[in-house]
């Protein structure tokens, strides 16, 4: 990375995980141990300007971060960085692949509607495991809890970031932090994180269908 990115990335990263130690609170009562949290929406910023690959660094970033404050285990990780990247690294890829307002909204709406279904699937498959419950407690909540709270989380973020991305943006660039041209980069590297974490969901999915997990 070069300087100007290193900095605006390493920014977009505190501001993200300053908001996630500020704002956290429940949405679904049914999964009060499901917690909003707004970082999200700064890791899409950061996809939307460099591409989804920076959304996986930054998630990685944060998850980690998180979990040296916060506590938790390598599942904690994970899940964090399912969630964040399922939305963040769909959504960027969408949006560098068609550079205008139109492939923005159909990114957001994309990246709502894959980790609102990729996370019914983990926490199908690690709930059980993370909390020693019976997987048919946690089937029990899929639809009633764990759909409607990602469902709301992701939209939030959405149309947060729907909002705050082209303010954010003409600071950076009056800042001399982000070029213009940035659009024109190579986004090969998406294709290969996107379809990675479709295809990781399906086998888990799968293994989880026939028992095996």
């Amino acid at each position: 990375m070069e300087t100007k990115k290193i900095t605006t990335v390493g920014m977009l990263c505190a501001m993200a995980m300053i908001v996630n130690l500020i704002i956290s609170f429940p949405i679904v009562p049914m999964v009060s141990f499901l917690r909003y949290d707004p970082k999200d929406i700064l890791i899409i910023i950061g996809g939307f300007i460099y591409g989804p690959m920076t959304s996986l660094i930054m998630s990685f970033i944060c998850s980690i971060f998180e979990l040296l404050v916060r506590g938790g285990n390598i599942l904690d990780v994970i899940m964090n960085m399912v969630s964040t990247c399922s939305f963040a690294c769909m959504a960027a890829f969408i949006y560098k692949r068609h550079h205008h307002q139109k492939g923005a909204n159909i990114g957001l709406i994309c990246g709502v509607i894959l980790t609102t279904v990729s996370m019914l699937i983990w926490n199908y498959i690690v709930t059980p495991i993370y909390y020693g419950m019976p997987r048919s407690a946690v089937v029990a909540i899929l639809l009633p809890g764990i759909l409607p709270f990602n469902l709301i989380k992701a939209t939030m973020n959405a149309v947060v970031t729907w909002f705050l991305y082209k303010p954010l943006m003409n600071i950076l660039r009056r800042t001399n932090l982000v070029e213009s041209s940035l659009h024109q980069q190579k986004v090969y590297k998406g294709y290969i994180i996107v379809a990675g974490m479709i295809f990781i969901t399906a086998i888990l999915f799968i293994l989880g269908y026939q028992g095996i997990i």
